[in-house]
């Protein structure tokens, strides 16, 4: 225990916590750090080490009882059923099935779907209905036998503070210098602050910034292993993580068929990982990322204001000093092809992650800091109730260079650095200065890339700056970027480069600045992207061959989608199994065209169809479908013979035999039991014709 640990403790009783602990029962579990320093904080809240080690014994002790791991769900279930009721450790879920009009609990590691809860739990916590919470849970067995549901939840107690005093916190914060708070906060993360630089140590803070700055949008790109992803999934329980794949305007956003807010209104933070295998399915998603990410607002439907920031986090595969000297790549190099200079012009900042450390234990501390979650209490009242704009704008002058998202972006940096260093609102003139010189850089390194990239001089204006104190104007530069006239002067169609004008207006300024070198060999000029040719459609009448392959829904239906809002299908015979399943695959290929928001199916029955049966699937396939804000309608016209698929565009598809028309597979294992395009058909006759 060093000078600062007797200083917190004594400031912070009962809100702080041997970092090493955690260290030591982290290994071997999935549950995130905020959980196991709740139990931490119950059970270890001293500093005599008798008492330590059996707080920590009682810990292992309660995670070994409460905690299940995936793959001892079985026993888990079974010791409910034995014993009546048992409390667990677990993140929950709440889902609402519509066609029982009812809610149903998951729990994660649990393994169980179907678990009974009552309103008053869901109805506190709306996180429950989006993402989830990690809680203390009590489940019991229900012995009626003639109820659906095994387990049903007793009590949940969610695993945060029920209680946060800012005024304290920011009392306690007054007792202490500012470097000595940063070390703090450095702690709090795990971090040991003596084995760091105060330059990575503002980089971490960064890192921090969109969990206590109301829309703030954040990148970090840079080497694997670096630990980007820990502060999103592990630190905050307001903020959410999501690894790479499909996002949707419905799920994050609003959506329409439900009338539902999405992530942005439950979470203070939403991070996507890997951000370069990121596929956006519906072109609306990035406009409404766009209005959402300039001003926290949008409009789908309905207007939404929300708080939540947007963290971008990724690698980047190549050489720092590679990319910058090069004419062909920029540091944005592994962002989606769809996320365009309008998307990175509202980057507050870009964290140079190719400064980070390796996660490595030597940098992790032993010494104490804040619960995780108390200090995350702090950073979600700060970003809920605190606003420090206005006060920076008041004190901080920008250059002549720096236009309106550049200024935007900056001073948001800086009230992120103020409400995490300086919460009691002291901070002296140098201290405000090194955050205005880091935020100014962090916005130009967004601005750097941004000129590379544009074909003409809209973002040329790279020389960010500022004035001290003293009046003095301040050029603040990137430090992988001095020198390499690629970035800094990259040459652009029509635009003949100034050598000397870039050596005196793009480098830093001082006795001992080298000159920048003379570029001898321009870039060649950039070639200008044309829009893709869309192929003009036409009508088409041919025969699908008994046996032949290579047809299926997409390929049939999907390039004649384009521009449709809706579709209308007519087909008598959706209701076989196999039926259904079709008309599941009909709706997939469908869904590939985002602009489509409703489908009709009009269907009949006989005397020997399972009405209740088809009703239920149909249903489950519309539950299905809202999740992708799609609304089905079914139909049923019992006089329906004739099969047709009519599209809002115009163009009407005419299939002989309906959606019906591939063979059954020889087994449930052989090539063409899932991909259509591989299963063998019958033979039918199909027209494509516009009205």
């Amino acid at each position: 225990m060093d000078e600062l640990d007797s200083k917190l403790l004594e400031a912070f009783d009962g809100k702080v916590v041997r970092k090493d602990l955690l260290h030591r029962i982290k290994t071997g579990t999935n549950v995130p750090t905020f959980v196991l320093e709740f139990l931490l904080a119950r059970y270890c809240a001293s500093d005599d080490s008798d008492e330590i080690q059996a707080g920590l014994e009682a810990v292992l002790e309660t995670l070994s009882d409460n905690y299940v791991r995936p793959d001892e769900s079985n026993a888990a279930q079974s010791k409910v059923a034995t014993k009546g009721k048992h409390k667990f450790i677990d993140k929950v879920h709440v889902r609402y099935v519509e066609k029982e009009k009812r809610h149903w609990a998951s729990m994660e590691n649990f393994n169980s779907q179907r678990i009974a809860i009552g309103e008053k739990f869901y109805k506190n916590n709306d996180r429950l209905l989006e993402g989830g919470i990690w809680g203390e849970v009590t489940l019991c067995h229900n012995a009626i036998e003639e109820d659906d549901y095994a387990f049903y939840i007793e009590d949940l107690r969610p695993i945060q503070l029920s209680r946060f005093d800012y005024d304290a916190y920011c009392e306690g914060r007054a007792n202490y210098t500012r470097d000595e708070w940063m070390d703090i906060v450095m702690r709090s993360v795990g971090l040991e602050p003596t084995k760091l630089t105060k330059r990575v140590k503002f980089h971490f803070l960064s890192r921090l910034a969109p969990l206590v700055e109301a829309n703030y949008n954040f990148i970090e790109l840079g080497p694997r292993g670096t630990g980007k992803s820990y502060f999103y999934s592990e630190f905050s329980p307001y903020s959410t993580l999501i690894s790479g794949g499909q996002s949707s305007s419905a799920n994050l956003f609003y959506n329409n068929a439900r009338k539902k807010v999405g992530l942005v209104g439950f979470w203070d933070t939403i991070a996507f990982d890997e951000v370069g295998n990121m596929r956006v399915k519906d072109p609306d998603t990035i406009q409404i990322m766009k209005d959402f990410m300039a001003n926290g607002r949008f409009s789908r439907g309905a207007e939404v204001i929300a708080d939540a920031s947007m963290v971008f986090i990724g690698n980047l595969d190549l050489g720092v000093k590679q990319v910058v000297n090069s004419t062909e790549y920029d540091l944005f190099q592994p962002l989606p092809k769809e996320f365009d200079l309008a998307i990175m012009d509202r980057f507050c900042t870009y964290l140079p992650g190719w400064e980070m450390p390796k996660n490595s234990s030597e940098f992790l501390t032993s010494n104490y800091g804040f619960i995780t979650d108390y200090l995350a209490e702090a950073f979600h009242y700060q970003l809920k109730h605190t606003n420090r704009y206005e006060d920076v704008s008041k004190r901080i002058k920008l250059g002549k260079s720096v236009e309106g998202r550049d200024e935007k972006g900056i001073k948001k940096t800086v009230v992120a650095f103020m409400k995490m260093l300086h919460p009691h609102g002291v901070c002296s003139d140098d201290e405000f200065e090194e955050y205005v010189v880091y935020a100014t850089e962090g916005r130009r390194r967004v601005k750097e890339q941004m000129n590379k990239r544009k074909p003409d001089d809209e973002f040329a204006k790279i020389d960010l700056s500022f004035f001290n104190v003293k009046g003095e104007e301040i050029f603040v530069n990137c430090p992988e970027t001095v020198g390499a006239s690629a970035t800094l002067n990259p040459q652009k169609p029509g635009i003949v480069s100034d050598t000397e004008e870039f050596s005196e207006s793009h480098q830093p300024t001082g006795p001992n600045t080298p000159k920048a070198p003379v570029v001898e060999n321009p870039q060649p000029e950039l070639a200008l992207v044309s829009e893709p040719i869309i192929p003009e459609l036409k009508e088409q009448h041919f025969t699908i061959t008994y046996d032949s392959t290579g047809y299926s829904y997409e390929a049939i239906i999907l390039p004649y989608l384009v521009g449709a809002k809706s579709i209308v299908i007519e087909d008598p015979y959706i209701r076989a199994t196999h039926q259904v399943h079709n008309f599941v695959r009909f709706c997939e290929a469908v869904l590939k065209q985002p602009s489509v928001k409703k489908i009709e199916l009009v269907v009949s029955y006989d005397d020997q169809t399972n009405v209740q049966e088809m009703a239920e699937r149909l249903l489950d396939i519309k539950q299905s479908l809202l999740e992708f804000d799609v609304n089905l309608d079914v139909k049923v016209n019992e006089n329906l013979h004739d099969r047709e698929i009519r599209i809002d565009n115009g163009w009407v598809v005419k299939i002989g035999r309906g959606l019906d028309f591939y063979q059954k597979p020889d087994s449930r294992f052989g090539v063409g039991a899932n991909d259509l395009m591989l299963r063998r058909c019958l033979e039918t006759k199909v027209d494509i014709f516009r009205k």
